[in-house]
């Protein structure tokens, strides 16, 4: 019988790094974009949410698709944040394991731009890059993106909701003698129509997964009925009940995020606030303490929290809803990662309770009221 890699076009080469990833069986995203990817490898729009193995459903493809011995960047990714676009070059590193050596580099804000200037002497196959950086990189003539065949723009919903339109605009012109654009985005607003008119063919393929594929199954939906001035009891209560369980706490506002993680601090709970204010070394000091479980809980706004990956994280607290129903999916598929379970406990203002029913609708999935009685 093939390997189920194997039978979407993945050479076996790669398929021996996936499987020492623990990466056995495709995702829906994964099966539907591999193959034509592989096969024809034109343009592409892809609806995926974060969670559902997109990385490796444009990134095997886009790493059998390029000539090692040539020194030149042939695959750009674009992606919205900077833990993102490190998260995805580590992926791009992991798969190739036991291929031919694919270099790829990952260039963001926050990081020393002299040495990335150093890094792109060498040769260098993929970029992956924050949209700000790479402009200032191609500014200070530190790369040509001449020879990029193939480009991918990441969570472009995302990029354009963070203001990077008139960056993307950019970076389509530095790529004129690219083969296809290959784009991800989890919703389609008027601004990515406008987007996908100015840069990919009419006719361009086209992927949506149904609703039912998009949302991760293994994520338990659950609410509670709470007030704003006792949430933060009910979230000291529910954390000092979670034994070694390890979970994100997200907050529509920094200013909400600082105070709750000030709030929590002060009653003893291992606790870390992750927010656009810091500067992007305090940002990673986090994350390091959070992945290496010296700290237990992280409290994160919306923007910084894209692109976290951290294995095993049992739950997903949302203080308050979103303010866009999309941010629900990618809060919530922090959890559940890599075949576990997890819950997605969201506190619902009791003005605010018609808008679980919505959220089902939408996302066609169900919410169970979560008692903590029961939890006792």
């Amino acid at each position: 019988m093939l390997h189920p890699f194997k039978d979407l076009g993945v050479p076996e080469d790669m398929i021996r790094g996936l499987e020492e990833l623990g990466i056995i069986t495709p995702t829906q995203i994964q099966k539907r974009v591999i193959p034509f990817l592989l096969k024809d490898g034109s343009d592409l729009i892809a609806q995926a949410q974060t969670g559902t193995g997109k990385t490796a459903a444009f990134g095997l493809p886009l790493l059998t698709k390029m000539d090692s011995k040539r020194r030149d960047i042939q695959g750009l990714v674009i992606t919205p944040t900077r833990e993102l676009a490190k998260q995805i070059g580590k992926q791009l590193f992991r798969f190739t394991k036991y291929t031919e050596k694919i270099f790829v580099e990952v260039l963001c804000g926050g990081d020393n731009i002299d040495r990335q200037v150093d890094s792109l002497r060498r040769p260098t196959q993929i970029v992956v890059a924050t949209p700000g950086r790479l402009i200032d990189l191609t500014q200070r003539q530190a790369l040509s993106l001449d020879s990029v065949q193939y480009l991918v723009l990441d969570e472009a919903d995302e990029m354009l909701s963070l203001g990077f339109k008139k960056q993307l605009t950019e970076i389509l012109k530095l790529t004129p003698n690219k083969r296809s654009t290959w784009l991800f985005s989890a919703t389609f607003p008027e601004a990515i129509q406008t987007l996908i008119k100015g840069c990919m063919a009419e006719n361009a393929h086209s992927i949506q997964i149904d609703q039912g594929h998009v949302v991760n199954r293994d994520i338990d939906h659950r609410f509670a009925i709470c007030k704003r001035e006792d949430k933060t009891e009910f979230i000291t209560d529910f954390l000092k009940r979670q034994k070694d369980a390890r979970g994100l706490i997200f907050c529509r506002t920094r200013a909400g995020a600082v105070t709750l993680g000030n709030e929590l601090s002060a009653l003893g709970l291992s606790v870390d606030v992750l927010q656009g204010d810091l500067m992007q070394k305090e940002r990673d000091k986090v994350m390091r303490a959070f992945k290496k479980e010296r700290v237990q809980f992280v409290i994160a706004t919306d923007v910084v929290a894209r692109g976290i990956d951290v294995a095993g994280l049992s739950f997903v607290i949302h203080h308050q809803l979103p303010d866009q129903l999309e941010y629900y999916t990618h809060r919530s598929g922090r959890t559940a990662r890599a075949g576990k379970k997890g819950m997605s406990l969201a506190l619902v203002d009791p003005k605010e309770k018609w808008r679980i029913p919505e959220l089902e609708k939408t996302l066609r999935v169900s919410f169970r009221e979560y008692h903590s009685e029961a939890s006792r």
